[in-house]
């Protein structure tokens, strides 16, 4: 798959802090359809931005 590098990029930085997200989430509890649902959601955008932020050239040393 070839994306362009800002594209790339994006996908790559939003992998990486995305998880900081999921602390909020996590601490006010998945009691709901609403809160697991979101919960669900970050995780699916979570996995599409390693896809694409997989190449990444900036990455690499």
């Amino acid at each position: 798959m070839h994306l362009s590098p800002s594209v790339t990029a994006v996908g790559f930085w939003l992998g990486t802090f995305l998880p900081v997200v999921y602390l909020p989430v996590i601490v006010a509890g998945i009691d709901s359809m609403s809160r697991l649902s979101l919960f669900v959601g970050l995780l699916l955008v979570h996995v599409l931005a390693l896809v694409v932020g997989h190449d990444y050239s900036g990455s690499r040393s």
